[in-house]
């Protein structure tokens, strides 16, 4: 005879401030040509990337994520084909805020140096992990309590642990959405934190006595 099991899902969850923010950023020049538009661009972020650096910005959290050259097209209304009538040169760069007081300071400042867009800004909790043990224990004891429910209504009674596995989950940045960038404003940027809620899922079988 087979021995008599219980096997239950449970989550756990902790509440957590972001301490990290990295903010997308970038340029976008239009010239005649395309070298051009990447001559134009590269001095543009060469301006950005030095003045980040001078906000007391680590060289190693500003990272490159992207550059672009385009043709901008007309369509001319006869109904001949579309011809090309300039470039646009698009450069972007991730970079990484580990002082969440001065990051209004920061996104201001980007902007001040000519920065064009502005994709986002993403909240991070760089101790996660660790964190998340609290919810680990929360959903183990979640798990134990169902258990002992189920088991108590099947007229039997808890036994030892006999596997457990948890969901891996990748807890990805939080992203705030921002619009095209604008002019600096005389006071930084005001930015509210906020929370995130990190979360643990366990199985557990028991057996049953």
């Amino acid at each position: 005879m087979s021995e008599r099991t219980v096997s239950v899902s449970a989550s756990g969850h902790v509440s957590a401030t972001p301490d990290i923010a990295s903010i997308n950023t970038g340029v976008l020049t239009e010239a005649s040509t395309a070298r051009e538009a990447m001559n134009a661009n590269s001095t543009a972020m060469t301006k950005l990337v030095e003045g980040i650096k001078a906000q007391g910005i680590d060289p190693r959290d500003i990272r490159t994520t992207g550059i672009n050259v385009n043709p901008r097209y007309s369509t001319p209304r006869d109904g001949r084909p579309a011809v090309i009538t300039g470039y646009s040169a698009n450069n972007q760069v991730r970079i990484v805020v580990r002082d969440l007081k001065r990051l209004g300071e920061v996104l201001d400042a980007a902007i001040s140096l000519g920065a064009t867009q502005m994709s986002g800004i993403s909240f991070e909790v760089s101790q996660a992990e660790t964190l998340k043990d609290e919810a680990r224990k929360s959903a183990m004891a979640n798990a134990r309590r169902r258990a002992e429910l189920y088991a108590a209504a099947a007229g039997a009674s808890v036994g030892n642990v006999i596997a457990i596995s948890e969901d891996v989950q990748v807890e990805g940045p939080r992203p705030v959405l921002m619009g095209r960038a604008k002019s600096a404003a005389p006071a930084a940027m005001p930015i509210e934190v906020g929370s995130m809620e990190l979360e643990a899922v366990v199985h557990v079988t028991w057996g049953l006595k």
